[in-house]
């Protein structure tokens, strides 16, 4: 079944730049576009490296969950590309896209600091995202745009709350 995936907010620039930033994450969503693949599978052959950009499409909605059962075992989540093409329309001023990119090609030592500040701001029960705007000094888009590229951090409403893992 073909899915088209139509990006109409230019924050989703983010996830597509970033899904394939590392040769890990390409070939791991290489492989997730072929076939049904666990986590067990996915941390076996890319390590722990693999287990993180998973996290970062499941979080970005990028795959598609099944429970897979093998016999005499629990089920597993397996993972697949949700989508099998990408259409862009996408329309915004030059103040807004310097924003969405910086955040999008961050150097990743920067991304990791504001990632921390914020998610040790968000604690446990999360926080207003216009309070992390205020604290930080920055852009509504800048702030959802580094949401995006996080896979520690996600948006509830106007709330951003720590990713649980399963």
């Amino acid at each position: 079944m073909n899915r088209i995936k139509v990006i109409n907010d230019p924050v989703e620039l983010v996830v597509l730049l970033r899904a394939t930033d590392t040769d890990v994450k390409r070939e791991v969503l290489q492989e997730l576009a072929t076939d049904w693949k666990t986590m067990d599978d996915i941390v076996a052959k890319y390590g722990e490296e693999g287990k993180r950009a998973l996290i970062f499409f499941e979080k970005a909605k990028l795959v598609e969950t099944k429970w897979l059962t093998v016999e005499g075992q629990q089920p597993k989540k397996a993972y697949k590309t949700l989508y099998t093409s990408f259409h862009v329309n996408i329309s915004c001023n030059i103040i807004e896209i310097t924003d969405i990119l910086a955040a999008a090609v961050m150097d990743e030592k920067k991304f990791k600091e504001i990632e921390k500040k914020i998610y040790d701001m968000a604690g446990e029960s999360g926080i207003f995202a216009g309070d992390v705007e205020k604290s930080l000094n920055i852009s509504s888009l800048m702030l959802r745009s580094l949401i995006k590229r996080s896979s520690m951090l996600e948006y509830k409403g106007h709330r951003i709350e720590r990713v649980k893992e399963e």
